[in-house]
């Protein structure tokens, strides 16, 4: 059968050529992320559960969680949570399969519980956080369309929209959040997993802006905190050396006040302790990165289920296609997927996949269009394969 793919060339200035590039990423402790990776979490167990007791993924969603924050008295040398942070896990999900009944909400909230104590380093799970739980049946009309046929239904009209390659600033700001909590934290322990970095490159120079909750516990008093910044604004400076011959300027925490002593200390490592809330799809998008200089859809992709939900389904799957265009063909500078489904339609026959692709000087589309389109089809021909790398947590969703 014939699908729907289109490819077309692009005429627009290439990303790197652009004269000001913003990218921005929410890290993993920020209390927008603490609620897209827990509905993730939450939904990757339901499907492992589903396959285990079922044979099968059955239907969910479980892309509602509300983090509202508790308050802290954080302290050089310590500091404690007065108010404990609260977690609110909402969703649909299949709570009995032939007539034995699944333990949907203890899945979940152990789910959560394992993805905190793996997520927030400081933070104590028995103390500093509240985590409740209430998951309702699914919708029977969608219940339907997620059990028909042997390729899913899409559960929804929606599109997704992936990019490749990352310019230069996205990779740095994308590496610089995950380097902060892997690697740089061994050496300082005083970073928090509540990081945002936020890149802006004006033609060839870029600036870095970090925010970064310290733990309060690590550091001895504000002239140790002053010295931490600064040998994190070098290590970042060297990882950024290692993507780009461009300059880089780097800021961390630039709202402090170290003359009057007021900086941003933490007790746990999130602003979630003491009065920032959070909820799902407010953050990151699929790709891990908030680029206003690129189309992007506006789904919360974590949490739902990862069988029909072309939300989540398509996201991934352009992100994929994307990567592999840029990757596999030569002369190609920017590619754009986009893929649009219809309710009730099977999800490797989306009504288009289209690939908008700029073309490095001297490449015709025509040279490399029938590759493309290639591509394109042999990824909706494995669909299904975005399910597994969902559930087996091969891909990231935020």
């Amino acid at each position: 059968m014939t699908r729907n793919i289109k490819v077309e060339q692009l005429h627009q200035i290439p990303i790197e050529k652009q004269e000001i590039e913003i990218v921005e990423r929410k890290g993993v402790g920020h209390p927008d992320s603490i609620a897209d990776g827990l509905a993730e979490a939450v939904s990757r167990a339901l499907s492992r559960e589903y396959l285990k007791k079922c044979g099968a993924v059955l239907h969910h969603n479980t892309d509602q969680v509300e983090v509202v924050a508790g308050r802290s008295h954080p302290e050089f040398g310590g500091g404690e949570v007065i108010s404990p942070i609260y977690v609110l896990l909402v969703g649909r999900a299949t709570k009995e399969f032939n007539g034995f009944r699944i333990p949907t909400d203890t899945v979940a909230l152990s789910a959560a519980r394992e993805y905190i104590k793996n997520t927030l380093a400081d933070l104590n799970i028995n103390r500093d956080i509240i985590i409740d739980t209430k998951l309702g049946e699914g919708s029977t009309d969608l219940q339907s369309v997620f059990k028909r046929g042997k390729v899913p239904l899409a559960n929804d009209t929606s599109f997704g929209i992936g990019h490749a390659p990352f310019s230069e600033t996205e990779q740095i700001v994308l590496d610089t959040e995950r380097a902060m909590v892997t690697e740089f934290k061994k050496e300082i322990p005083a970073i928090g997993e509540d990081i945002k970095v936020m890149g802006l490159r004006r033609r060839n120079d870029i600036t870095l802006t970090v925010a970064c909750a310290m733990v309060g516990r690590y550091i001895d008093d504000i002239s140790h905190y002053a010295s931490i910044k600064e040998k994190l604004s070098e290590k970042i400076r060297n990882l950024a050396a290692e993507y780009t011959d461009r300059n880089v300027r780097v800021f961390v925490n630039t709202g402090d006040d170290i003359a009057n002593g007021s900086v941003y200390l933490t007790v746990t490592g999130t602003s979630a302790e003491n009065g920032d809330d959070g909820s799902v799809g407010r953050g990151n998008r699929s790709n891990g990165l908030i680029t206003p200089n690129r189309p992007m859809s506006l789904e919360a992709t974590s949490g739902k289920n990862p069988i029909n939900h072309v939300g989540k389904i398509y996201n991934i799957l352009s992100g994929q296609i994307a990567s592999d265009i840029a990757k596999n063909i030569p002369g190609v500078d920017d590619v754009y997927v986009r893929i649009l489904s219809q309710i009730g339609h099977p999800i490797d026959q989306p009504l288009v996949a289209n690939a908008q692709i700029i073309t490095e000087n001297g490449t015709k589309l025509k040279a490399i269009k029938s590759e493309a389109e290639a591509i394109i089809d042999q990824w909706l021909n494995d669909v299904t394969k975005i399910t597994d790398m969902i559930v087996e947590g091969k891909v990231t969703t935020f």
